[in-house]
């Protein structure tokens, strides 16, 4: 348990904020040392939702471990699903099909939209914009029907595979998506109507929280978080994958640092999900969604139906996996927090023998610190939810 060694004769008052403080965007325990309602010092303590998923990853085949890497980072799963594969796929010497990659960028950049959305509904109600938070939650739950569409699941769709995809996308996917960009830009404006030049929403948020560049960088924080400081990285441009290359979208700056310059981040993000999504949408490709693999990729199901080999080949895929060249490998993708990454070690089994995981949030959290101090308690509430935690993935 992490402990706060305060000086004796001190009047400062050590106070614990969580672990089920609703405000801590999770089980995030933080020690307070306040000099009245100014904090002296914020120590995060996690552990508290450890789940051991990494560890668990050595006892499941590579194909089975694809069900865990959606409760790591919960509000973006197919992010995670897509940053293991495309390891996987490394060790393996494979590549998806263009309509698999570009399916792949298209529902990643749906995942993305939902998490931004979840994080300025929750960011604003923390603050006390009630509002906005229905408002967020209404668009989350067309693009969660999207996923279940396509997937058969809301949330946890483990629908990224080795080589591909899980299920050929239903004839109604893309007129789906087409009609919530249709009118999606629109709630965007809405919601920046409501909050960007809203004075209270201003006062509570310019000036606050300031993260320096310099101290970003000294945490290793990524994504949103490390931009509102003025470091201009994105994965998605700088080491592009899944044909992230074949894209035309910007990534957004903010120089200042403050928890209003994260705000303006990730709204500017989500135009620019916006624009990536009708993108795929459009220069959809007919072909394949899997690659030809046997032995690796499960074959089309309809011909399990009819073919007695197709059947044998995903038994033996289910049952026993398939091995994986030894080596070792680092794949980075940009999730909505920032820089997640895979680092996968296989010794030529059918089970990884090493998986970690890079989390964005566990970097970004760190920087907690030196953000909050020397604020009041009340300005914590907004600077947590400027970094858009998730414990689900700092205590994986």
């Amino acid at each position: 348990m992490a402990e706060l060694s305060v000086p004796a004769g001190t009047k400062n008052l050590v106070l614990n904020m969580g672990p089920q403080h609703p405000s801590t965007h999770g089980v995030l325990r933080l020690l307070l040392e306040l000099d009245g309602e100014t904090i002296v010092s914020a120590k995060p303590d996690i552990g508290y939702l450890h789940t051991g998923i990494e560890k668990t990853c050595e006892d499941k085949t590579y194909h089975q471990a694809i069900t865990l890497t959606d409760r790591i980072d919960y509000l973006c799963p197919l992010t995670n699903n897509l940053c293991y594969v495309l390891a996987v796929e490394k060790l393996l010497g494979l590549e998806p099909p263009p309509r698999a990659q570009n399916t792949r960028v298209l529902l990643n950049e749906l995942s993305r939209i939902a998490s931004h959305l979840v994080w300025l509904g929750t960011h604003a109600i923390d603050i006390g914009a009630m509002s906005v938070f229905l408002y967020c939650f209404h668009e989350r739950e067309e693009i969660l029907k999207i996923f279940e569409l396509v997937s058969g699941q809301r949330m946890m769709t483990s629908y990224f595979r080795v080589g591909g995809l899980a299920l050929e996308p239903p004839p109604e996917f893309l007129p789906r998506v087409r009609h919530f960009m249709s009118y999606f830009p629109e709630r965007l404006r809405e919601y920046e109507s409501l909050l960007t030049r809203n004075p209270i929403w201003k006062r509570r948020t310019i000036g606050v929280g300031i993260l320096t560049k310099d101290v970003a960088l000294d945490f290793a924080a990524t994504g949103p978080t490390a931009r509102g400081s003025g470091i201009d990285y994105d994965i998605r441009r700088d080491h592009p994958y899944s044909g992230y290359e074949n894209f035309q979208f910007e990534v957004p700056v903010e120089t200042a640092g403050d928890v209003y310059s994260r705000y303006l981040v990730r709204i500017a993000e989500l135009h620019q999900s916006v624009r990536i999504v009708n993108q795929a949408v459009e220069r959809m490709p007919d072909g394949p969604i899997r690659a030809k693999a046997p032995g690796v990729v499960m074959p089309v199901r309809e011909k399990m139906k009819t073919e007695m080999e197709s059947l044998i080949q995903h038994f033996k895929i289910v049952t026993e996996g398939f091995r994986v060249p030894p080596g070792e490998v680092y794949q980075a993708i940009e999730s909505p927090r920032g820089e997640m990454g895979y680092y996968v070690v296989s010794d030529g089994t059918a089970h990884p023998y090493r998986v970690k995981v890079r989390s964005p949030s566990f970097s970004n959290l760190h920087a907690l610190p030196r953000i909050a101090e020397g604020r009041l308690v009340s300005d914590l509430i907004a600077c947590i939810g400027s970094i858009d935690i998730v414990l689900g993935e700092i205590d994986r």
